[in-house]
């Protein structure tokens, strides 16, 4: 989707529209930090609907169903940092490389973006300035006043996941993902599998990759850091009532977590 005339061609998102990053709790004590790449579905003005009916902007294609609520509620109890991306994975993929095929879809789940298509390299570099690189750039910042700090650090990255994809549903209520921490998604999954209603997926229904994800790579991996991703199957927190429930239990279960780490030195 070409860009309407405007005066100002360099920026995407004008002064009176809502940042892409959110923050929550700032000052958080907790060695916890939580990301939320695909928190809102909100869309730049100058992109109209993306050529999209408002029922499609409602759906997973558009954002994580739920999570912003668990991540919310998580975050304050937990006395931990938050750091979100408010604008539509279908503007662009803020848990994509920028230069990926997928980073600005065309098909999403069998759904066309008409608004994504023949886009030029300007257009989509426009869309990278305006979202993307502030949400990253403020991850960095944050994670490199800790360490300048002396602070300890446990990333985690909070997303959902359909209960259904291409036609064959999936049994876990959550899963942990990660590639090559050691020490958070042993703890994770052992906590988790104790829940006695729980199926937990191990690396399911994804698995952390260089060429497939970007936030624990460049931001967990590539800093040493403490790691892992949290997946919750969407129809478990479509609800408040059900986003409460699961908050309640990422509470109880990253806050022992938590409280084991700093015995052992390691938080």
């Amino acid at each position: 989707m070409k860009l309407p005339d405007a005066t100002d061609t360099a920026r995407l998102l004008q002064a009176d529209e809502v940042p892409p990053v959110y923050e929550q709790n700032a000052d958080g004590a907790s060695a916890l930090v939580f990301t939320c790449d695909h928190y809102g579905r909100l869309l730049p003005r100058a992109l109209g609907d993306l050529g999209l009916d408002e029922s499609e902007l409602e759906r997973h294609i558009a954002w994580d169903i739920g999570i912003a609520g668990v991540a919310e509620q998580v975050s304050r109890a937990l006395d931990a940092h938050l750091l979100a991306q408010r604008y539509s994975r279908l503007v662009i993929d803020c848990n994509r490389w920028p230069q990926a095929p997928n980073a600005i879809p065309m098909i999403s789940e069998r759904t066309t973006i008409p608004g994504n298509e023949g886009l030029t390299h300007e257009d989509a570099e426009l869309r990278r300035r305006a979202i993307f690189v502030p949400y990253h750039d403020r991850i960095t910042a944050v994670l490199d006043a800790r360490k300048q700090a002396g602070r300890p650090t446990i990333l985690v990255s909070l997303h959902s996941f359909t209960p259904v994809y291409a036609g064959i549903a999936r049994p876990w209520h959550i899963g942990t993902l990660y590639q090559h921490d050691k020490v958070l998604p042993p703890l994770l999954l052992k906590a988790l599998r104790a829940e006695p209603d729980l199926v937990v997926g191990d690396n399911q229904p994804y698995a952390v990759g260089d060429n497939t994800d970007y936030t624990i790579p460049v931001h967990g991996e590539g800093r040493g850091l403490i790691n892992s991703g949290i997946e919750i199957r969407q129809n478990e927190i479509a609800e408040p009532e059900g986003q409460q429930v699961w908050a309640e239990r990422l509470i109880r279960i990253l806050g022992e977590i938590e409280s084991e780490l700093r015995g052992k030195g390691l938080a």
